[in-house]
């Protein structure tokens, strides 16, 4: 345990953030999951567009490099069109 007082702010304040950050991530990874599920149904085009906006928000706040945030969407977007050709063929 910290015994000086800046230390003791700093972990309260990052406990904090560690918080915060867990729920937009938390969020993001749910968005990404249901975009997969969905991925060849009528739904997926939505369910997509809300991934990429929770992608998104969590570069915005900071949780997320900017190219992580990019890589992720790219990857997400290429598994869902490679998913929606398979059941199509």
């Amino acid at each position: 345990m910290a015994n000086i007082k800046s230390a003791i702010k700093r972990n309260r304040q990052n406990e904090k953030r560690r918080i915060a950050n867990q729920d937009v991530r938390s969020r993001m990874r749910t968005e990404v999951k249901n975009a997969l599920a969905a991925a060849g149904t009528d739904t997926s085009d939505e369910t997509l567009r809300r991934a990429i906006k929770q992608i998104d928000k969590a570069a915005n706040k900071g949780v997320l490099h900017k190219n992580t945030a990019a890589r992720k969407k790219s990857r997400l977007v290429k598994q869902i069109r490679n998913a929606a050709t398979a059941d199509q063929a």
